[in-house]
């Protein structure tokens, strides 16, 4: 397992570094920021950008890569980069779908989730690692993934257009 680099030094606590604090709080904000009013349902900005089609996926999943990337600088170990990408991956495929992405949005919140490991990961001491390698072939995976979305949404939208005129 690769070593950070000493230009990172790994704080000793997860609440010990103001960058992993930053994190929660983006975290926070993507997925639980609001409270609906008189029940106890949050949500955050995920679910209602995911409204906007392809565009609001596109920037949930920046804003959730740049977390991962804060993440893994940070000592996450190549096991929990994988479980993270996945949350991702899982957040991001399953909200690209119409209606059932945007419900699915504001039930799976992937951010809050990858802090809760990265929570753990350092409670139990483990954050000495670095999964760079790993989360570079996880990303451009993702990345494949994006372009399928894209193009599938593109052919949806043109094969409405034609047969709506």
């Amino acid at each position: 397992m690769a070593s950070v680099p000493p230009s990172l030094p790994l704080p000793s606590s997860f609440d010990a570094d103001e960058r992993l604090r930053w994190v929660e709080r983006v975290a926070r904000l993507m997925d639980s920021q609001f409270r609906l009013p008189g029940t106890s349902f949050r949500f955050g900005l995920d679910p209602l950008l995911g409204l906007l089609p392809v565009v609001g996926d596109l920037s949930t999943f920046a804003v959730s890569a740049a977390l991962l990337l804060t993440m893994m600088r940070h000592g996450a170990s190549g096991s929990v980069v994988v479980r993270m990408s996945l949350n991702i991956l899982l957040d991001t495929l399953v909200g690209a779908v119409p209606v059932v992405g945007n419900l699915f949005d504001f039930a799976y919140k992937s951010n809050e989730r990858n802090v809760d490991l990265l929570r753990r990961h350092y409670a139990e001491g483990k954050h000495t690692g670095s999964g760079r390698g790993l989360l570079i072939v996880v990303m451009l995976g993702l990345l494949v993934v994006f372009g399928l979305v894209g193009w599938a949404s593109y052919e949806l939208l043109r094969w409405g257009w034609q047969y709506f005129q």
